[in-house]
């Protein structure tokens, strides 16, 4: 394996004036060294992740860094400006600029090596001998730490190695020896006097430098106040847990993150400080002296059971409208699983039994090997048991959503009383909050300390079931299963222009927010059509519009990166490459990065699209009884040619109408990194793709 820093990587007389330019002048050496592979892309990677906090560190230090696809190797570049450069410090420019580039699979031993540099980068000799050493070789070598040369007018000893440096956090066993020790005095007899005990924990975007900048910065304050403190990196490679023994010693705990901290249950109930990962660097001391004084003044933050799964994936202040669209986000999307995996059972199932398969005797009762009507059969039953568990799962984790565990036995009986009396997805969304709203009643009840223990698992479940079955069987249900009888005689009515203008309604909608909540109420109405072992002809139209208006956006930015590339940035054309494919598996986020870097031009061309789809799609009168599968299910579409010519010509217009608007604009794609950096963020947002 090749150095991560040679001489060829070291710009001593770095003359460019801002940060964008330096880390274009380090990047290419990397590419002339064959670390990098794509200066564009990579360069975009790093705009991204100074766009998510300035990486400029107070003492004169920049440390522009990222993780990209387009690095072979870790690689570390170096440039000492003589004029200095702006990276966002407190105190002013930069003069020693660090570009870590980082490849996105970088394994352990690469990543702690990284570390070490930025651990190394809070000792004052390190930085005042790279400010003095006189030649490259001498200042890659002293980075590397090997012996230093004389260039460098500092002792080797005095120049820490990046290799061999103690402070890995993030290696385990050095974590796993730091915190033995400290769990070995937390075990001992506490005397008067004893130091005060704080733990912390570390964290930044990209889990490279700040990470362990932040934490050798709070180990060395903590060594000069005189107190004890342990830190747990949660950087990019993962990380060790702190010994539970030493987190129940502490008396104080310190978050220095700018990414949510893994389990941090683990530290409630102590006086905390809560804070961005720079405040760890620039100012430790303020931040020890701040929870030593919490502690004085007992302050300690809420139990670890306290918070919904809602309330703990939140911002703090979330109005009720708000809170109420994540609740029923929250069950759709347990559902949506469930929807696509029996939904293509069943598609399955007609596909090769055909439409009578729905009448076949059970497997149970008749299965023969050799038959393909056994095999349809089978994964016909296997479907409608699957699509058994929707109503159930989605008023269930509506609940959960609400109220956490307990909200999980009154959710599921809600949404099978909501089957059992007919009253179908509209029973499920309402006994999903009932069943929620009960458990969150109860859960404010004073409850003396001796019956807390059976709260969750008795007291909690009988009382909290028993109430919404009341509910859904003798109040409420009835009314429900009338709404929904309503709503499906109205579905099984249209025809002519009312369909067609449902179908431009829901194609609108499935476009204007690329897998959000709007896109998601359409997708759920549709499923919720078709989510029987028997659906009609009108609800099979929806699903066919709804996914086939999906597919839209993607496929259109494939298309108009393919025909008309100059108009979009290279990152842009890599993410087109990509959308092809999700398009095509109707993945609507995949034109995420596009509408994210231009929103304007992207979002209402992809409306228009989606409604000329949507409205040919019902106008057509295609059908689909599967809810997910893009072009791969064409072959249980109903009226497969129209349908998919209703797809072509919403594509088309889309490609278009970005063409002709991003045509029209003065600014070249190219020149703008604000739009790379955008792109870039929202690809790598994107990788988790959710059903529509």
């Amino acid at each position: 394996m090749s150095e991560m820093i040679t001489a060829d990587l070291v710009d001593l007389d770095l003359s460019a004036d801002t940060k964008e330019a330096a880390a274009r002048a380090l990047a290419e050496r990397m590419v002339a060294q064959g670390r990098v592979t794509d200066l564009e892309g990579f360069l975009a990677d790093v705009a991204a992740r100074e766009a998510q906090m300035p990486t400029g560190l107070d003492g004169g230090i920049g440390i522009p860094h990222c993780r990209s696809e387009h690095v072979t190797e870790p690689t570390l570049g170096f440039g000492r400006s003589a004029r200095g450069i702006d990276f966002g410090a407190a105190d002013g420019p930069a003069d020693l600029i660090f570009l870590i580039a980082a490849p996105a699979g970088a394994d352990d031993a690469h990543l702690t090596i990284l570390s070490s540099l930025a651990r190394q980068l809070m000792n004052t000799e390190f930085t005042s001998a790279l400010r003095s050493v006189k030649d490259a070789a001498a200042a890659a070598a002293l980075i590397r730490g090997d012996e230093a040369p004389a260039a460098a007018q500092a002792p080797a000893a005095q120049a820490p190695a990046v290799a061999e440096a103690p402070a890995v956090a993030e290696a385990p066993a050095a974590v796993e020896e730091r915190t033995a020790a400290a769990s070995s005095e937390a075990a001992g007899e506490e005397a008067d006097g004893r130091p005060f005990r704080i733990v912390a924990v570390t964290s930044c975007p990209t889990g490279i430098a700040h990470t362990y900048m932040a934490a050798e910065s709070l180990e060395n304050a903590g060594r000069e106040a005189g107190v004890e403190l342990v830190v747990e990196t949660q950087g990019s490679a993962g990380f060790t847990r702190l010994d539970p023994a030493v987190i129940t010693a502490a008396d104080a705990v310190i978050f220095a993150h700018d990414v949510p901290v893994r389990e941090k249950d683990r530290f409630a109930g102590k006086p905390t400080v809560d804070v961005g990962v720079k405040a760890g660097i620039n100012r430790p001391a303020e931040l020890i002296a701040e929870v030593r004084a919490k502690a004085e003044r007992g302050e300690v933050t809420a139990p670890a059971s306290g918070g919904t799964p809602v309330e703990r994936a939140g911002e703090s202040g979330e109005g009720y409208g708000t809170k109420l669209r994540k609740w029923l986000m929250s069950g759709v999307s347990y559902m949506v699983p469930f929807v696509a995996a029996g939904g293509l059972l069943i598609a399955l199932g007609f596909a090769i039994g055909g439409y009578k398969i729905n009448k076949a005797p059970s497997v149970m009762d008749h299965f023969v090997w050799s038959q393909g009507d056994s095999w349809a059969a089978l994964l016909f039953q296997i479907g409608v048991v699957s699509f058994g568990f929707l109503v159930p799962v989605l008023a269930g984790y509506i609940a959960y959503g609400m109220a956490d565990r307990p909200g999980l036995v009154p959710g599921f009986v809600g949404g099978s009383i909501a089957l059992t009396i007919n009253a179908g997805f509209l029973g499920g969304l309402v006994a999903g909050l009932i069943a929620g709203g009960v458990v969150m009643g109860i859960q404010k009840v004073k409850i003396p300390p001796a019956l807390r223990g059976i709260m969750p698992v008795v007291v909690i479940p009988l009382i909290s079931a028993a109430i919404v079955g009341f509910l859904m069987f003798v109040v409420i249900g009835k009314p429900i299963a009338s709404a929904q009888k309503g709503m499906t005689d109205w579905l099984n009515s249209l025809s002519g222009t009312n369909a067609i203008l449902l179908g431009a309604l829901l194609g609108v909608m499935m476009c204007f927010d690329l897998g959000g909540p709007v896109n998601k109420v359409a997708y759920t109405f549709a499923t919720a059509g078709i989510a029987v072992s028997n659906p009609s002809d009108s609800a099979m139209k929806i699903m066919a519009a709804v996914m086939a208006a999906g597919m839209v956006p993607p496929l259109a930015m494939a298309l108009a990166t393919t025909v008309r590339g100059k108009l979009f940035t290279h990152t842009e054309r890599e993410n087109g490459k990509a959308a092809w494919v999700l398009g095509a598996s109707f993945i609507s986020e995949g034109a995420i990065p596009f509408a994210a870097a231009d929103p304007l031009r992207v979002i209402p061309s992809s409306m228009v699209g989606g409604a000329i789809t949507g409205a040919l799609s019902m106008g057509f009168g295609a059908t689909l009884r599967a809810p997910h599968g893009g072009i791969f299910v064409v072959p249980l579409i109903g009226n497969p040619f129209l349908y998919l010519v209703a797809l072509v010509a919403g594509v088309c217009v889309t490609t278009a109408l970005v063409v002709i608007l991003k045509g029209m604009r003065k600014q070249s794609p190219e020149g703008s990194a604000t739009e790379a950096a955008g792109a870039s963020v929202s690809a790598r947002d994107s990788k988790q793709p959710v059903a529509a």
